[in-house]
């Protein structure tokens, strides 16, 4: 493969994409030029919504291509683009055969929610401090534990599952709505809870969790959102703002009288909106915050 490299102002970026697109760019990807340097700009979106911006004032834009032979083609016919009026060509060159398994493994290490509670992929041995652990590898559905929306998810469970008692039960009846991976679900497992509903929109998601549950020994109920039946003394819902709020109803009527609502996927700018449009039912507080997300409780 050969790798093409532009630099874009933010105005060029569409229709340069859309053009290596046309021809035959195996991938195109917009990269801050400024990255790691003072000038370097944070553009915070959110999965399945529009891109703020389609990138910044000054974009590398890197496409990958089968051939040289492609490459150069691109190369060429983009300098005659009236478009291309203000972007410059960087540079072309190889792409080395890499262990693409093995390079994606290595990005994936241990990590530690608490000191002794850890994430850790199966190709690693489990840290000495650890007593306990979630197995879990980088899949479709979305939660491996790198996120600081589902560490601070697995914190609170940590938290509340090592301290509340409810029946014997340290999280009492658990629904994790919006499961993805069920890393929560097996989470509140690991810390007690033996009554556990993971409910998706995305069978994919599901079947995640259904395997992932298997492989960590936990026991859970997995299924799509209409699973979820009557009262949880825990609630969680690591997901996005948006959908958050239009949940708000069906959220808080699973959360039994004294339990618990564990809201993620919140930006910090979305406290006050999020507050709003729960308060009908609870008074949601910012509970913990991590490199601009927060997490949202509320006690019922």
């Amino acid at each position: 493969m050969f790798e093409l490299s532009l630099m874009c102002p933010e105005d060029r970026i569409e229709a340069v994409s859309d053009a290596l697109d046309a021809l035959d760019a195996l991938s195109v990807s917009v990269e801050d030029a400024d990255a790691q340097t003072d000038a370097e700009i944070a553009l915070f979106g959110e999965p399945g919504m529009p891109p703020p911006k389609d990138g910044w004032q000054r974009s590398r834009v890197v496409a990958l291509f089968a051939t040289e032979a492609l490459a150069t083609e691109a190369c060429d016919l983009l300098a005659l683009q009236d478009f291309f009026a203000g972007c410059q060509v960087l540079g072309m060159a190889p792409v080395e055969e890499q262990d693409w398994v093995r390079l994606t493994q290595s990005q994936f290490s241990p990590v530690d929610i608490t000191p002794d509670f850890w994430i850790v992929p199966t190709w690693h041995e489990l840290p000495a401090a650890a007593t306990r652990s979630i197995r879990l590898d980088p899949g479709l559905a979305f939660g491996t534990g790198t996120h600081p929306t589902t560490r601070m998810c697995l914190r609170w469970i940590a938290r509340h599952g090592a301290s509340d008692s409810v029946a014997g039960n340290p999280l009492g009846r658990v629904l994790d709505y919006g499961c993805g991976s069920g890393i929560l679900a097996i989470g509140a497992a690991k810390f007690g809870a033996t009554d556990i509903d993971a409910v998706d929109i995305d069978p994919a998601a599901v079947e995640s969790t259904v395997l992932n549950a298997k492989a960590n020994e936990v026991e859970l109920h997995a299924g799509l959102p209409d699973k979820a039946q009557g009262e949880y003394q825990t609630v969680l819902a690591n997901i996005l703002a948006t959908p958050l709020r239009v949940l708000a109803p069906l959220l808080c009527n699973h959360v039994a009288p004294g339990g618990y609502l564990v809201l993620a996927g919140i930006l910090a700018r979305q406290a006050d909106e999020l507050k709003e449009a729960y308060a009908p039912w609870v008074q949601l507080e910012v509970a913990d915050a991590e490199d601009g997300w927060i997490l949202m409780t509320a006690r019922r």
